[in-house]
């Protein structure tokens, strides 16, 4: 690899794979300029989505210590570098590839493990952070209100039976009213 320019795509690819929290390799035959600009609207601020040569990139994830795309560099190769939520890209490429079948997803790395396919699609199946937390969060309040019930339970019991007692005997107990 004498080229300068060839170093420089393959340090610019190691550089984005280091950097991005996941990435997903995918084959584009077929698709039109005007469908990969969709492709990339689609996927949002969090991912870009970049044609890459396959022996450049296969140097570049070598370099960064990434063998999940080993036998998957065939074929026109672009790849989506994703930076933040790796479900919201998943969930793009698969909507994507079953508008557009040309698009295939090939694999995938996610925090230094390999995706195929079938667990890209499964991360699609994911449902967003923010939603996550928010039925954690509505898990616990659940939890908190039924301890609370717990304990305040026995207490406004011993009052029920207080009060019923008290009308049994016809608020016998009541102190008499003093004639002063």
């Amino acid at each position: 690899m004498a080229r300068p320019d060839k170093a420089a795509a393959v340090a610019e690819i190691k550089q984005e794979l280091e950097s991005a929290d996941a990435a997903v390799l995918t084959e584009y035959r077929g698709l039109t300029v005007a469908q990969m600009k969709d492709l990339r609207n689609a996927l949002g601020d969090n991912a870009t989505y970049a044609v890459v040569k396959n022996t450049l990139t296969a140097i570049a994830a070598k370099e960064a210590g990434i063998d999940a795309f080993d036998g998957h560099l065939n074929g026109p190769t672009a790849i989506a570098y994703v930076k933040g939520e790796p479900s919201e890209a998943a969930k793009a490429l698969r909507d994507f590839a079953k508008a557009n079948p040309q698009l295939i997803i090939k694999a995938g790395v996610f925090e230094g493990s390999a995706l195929s396919a079938e667990d890209i699609n499964k991360l699609a199946d994911l449902e967003s952070r923010e939603v996550l937390l928010a039925k954690a969060a509505g898990a616990m309040k659940a939890s908190l209100y039924q301890a609370a019930y717990m304990f305040t339970a026995p207490l406004v019991k011993a009052v029920r039976t207080v009060d019923a007692l008290r009308e049994k005997n016809g608020g016998a107990d009541e102190a008499p009213a003093s004639d002063a």
